[in-house]
């Protein structure tokens, strides 16, 4: 049958900013879909403490009043979404978030911010996982596909709805989707069990990041590193 046709796990952070080590959390949404369909949802709204910039609130449409208004503390909806998630990939089920290094990362940088425990700690001290990156997926399985890879484009290779982008539960639903999409196209990726797929994207995003940190290099930044770390990067650098 395919783990791509079992309960999969949407996952997607809208936030205010796009350095996952100092941007907070917005919006989150989790997402519970088989066969394509959504058969449950947890939503939050955070106040995430900090100004909201303008060309964060142009992208999610949350304003700095709708989220002082109504948005619950950031750190407890912190808390509440990394609860959520390990609660699922305890049970082995695959979370599935598009660009996963994004979002983990800042969930990750978010409950160290608030002296929460993180992502390991609650797993027992074992990495999140299975995780499923269409982003990661897509990318190595059609490297040579030109155009571009942020969700919206890649929702138009694999025929996949997207409403509402840059609002998180249509994000989530739409990852899910897509993951599923690409697994029928790819009967490779199909095969895979969710813990072998999970080794294959930490291979797959390594490879990528040290042949776009050549070409950067090649076009002349010669210092330029791009982090090949899947599906968590280092938070030893991270802004309080």
């Amino acid at each position: 049958m395919g783990w791509h046709r079992e309960l999969l796990i949407g996952f997607d952070l809208e936030t205010t900013g796009t350095d996952p080590r100092e941007a907070r959390i917005v919006t989150g949404a989790v997402i519970e879909v088989k066969d394509g369909e959504p058969i449950g949802r947890r939503e939050w709204l955070a106040d995430p403490g900090v100004e909201i910039p303008a060309d964060a609130v142009a992208v999610h449409g949350i304003s700095n009043e709708r989220a002082a208004a109504e948005g619950r503390p950031a750190d407890q909806v912190a808390d509440a979404i990394a609860g959520v998630l390990t609660g699922y990939w305890k049970s082995g089920v695959p979370v599935v978030a598009y660009n996963a290094a994004f979002d983990l990362t800042l969930l990750s940088a978010e409950l160290r911010r608030y002296g929460l425990p993180s992502l390991r700690e609650r797993l027992g001290g074992s990495d999140p996982a299975p995780v499923v990156d269409p982003y990661t997926i897509d990318r190595s399985v059609d490297r040579y596909r030109r155009g571009k890879r942020n969700l919206e484009a890649v929702c138009t290779e694999y025929g996949v709805s997207l409403d509402s982008a840059h609002d998180a539960s249509a994000d989530a639903l739409a990852a899910a989707r897509l993951a599923r999409a690409i697994a029928d196209r790819h009967p490779k990726v199909a095969a895979l069990g969710p813990a072998e797929l999970h080794r294959r994207q930490i291979e797959w995003y390594a490879e990528w990041a040290a042949d776009f940190q050549s070409f950067l290099r090649r076009k002349g930044e010669t210092d330029a590193v791009v982090d090949g770390t899947w599906p968590m990067r280092d938070l030893a650098d991270q802004k309080v």
